[in-house]
């Protein structure tokens, strides 16, 4: 599904990733870890560039709308597939269908009170659960995530992962945790300088090990 070969990137004029050869086929949860800097990001972005339109995506900086409420916001993971004229009589008066729907999606994520509110006055932690129910709008069987979970506490973590696993068959994520890496994903491959220094199943894997060459 995704496939690199000996790839190297720039990052700020300097090299992130070096002869990087990788494929991840359609199915597979990955988790990409490594330190800070190592390149997780900067691959995230090379795999995602291959099939935008297939791919639900929590970028790092979650992408939110600031001004609209929380609704709309999630609404927007499904604006390409609606009309122009359905989408603006939904954002002046919001339609009792998409409402429904994107409720629905919320109560998964224990978010659904706070439907209307502005995502300005959410905090990080809901701001983050709101990209990610927004991707779960934009539905599709691929999600890439950006630290998708690292505004969360552990309870709302596991909430988060549980539920990205049940509604994505392939996931591929960049994360710090090493924990819920091991604890939901069947993959990790690890970073070390903008190199791959592991690709190995999860459970050939044990967390000292890891956290000692990849923890933070």
């Amino acid at each position: 599904m995704f496939h690199l070969d000996s790839v190297n990137a720039n990052y700020n004029d300097k090299v992130a990733l070096h002869d990087i050869s990788l494929e991840i086929p359609a199915g597979q949860k990955v988790a990409l870890i490594g330190r800070s800097g190592a390149g997780k990001s900067t691959l995230l972005k090379l795999l995602y560039e291959q099939l935008p339109k297939k791919i639900a995506l929590v970028p790092q900086d979650y992408g939110l709308v600031s001004s609209l409420s929380l609704y709309h916001n999630v609404y927007m993971g499904q604006l390409e597939r609606k009309p122009l004229w359905y989408n603006l009589v939904n954002l002046v008066k919001p339609l009792s269908l998409p409402v429904t729907e994107v409720k629905a999606i919320l109560q998964r994520l224990q978010l659904d009170d706070k439907l209307f509110e502005p995502v300005a006055q959410l905090s990080g932690g809901q701001q983050q659960r709101a990209a990610i129910a927004r991707a779960m709008m934009q539905g599709g069987d691929v999600l890439f995530g950006d630290e998708p979970v690292s505004s969360l506490d552990e309870q709302q973590s596991k909430l988060v992962m549980s539920q990205l696993c049940e509604h994505f068959d392939t996931l591929v994520l960049a994360m710090h945790d090493i924990d819920l890496a091991l604890a939901y994903c069947d993959r990790i491959i690890g970073l070390d300088q903008g190199r791959i220094t592991l690709d190995a199943p999860t459970q050939e894997l044990q967390r000292r090990d890891l956290l000692e060459i990849y923890g933070e």
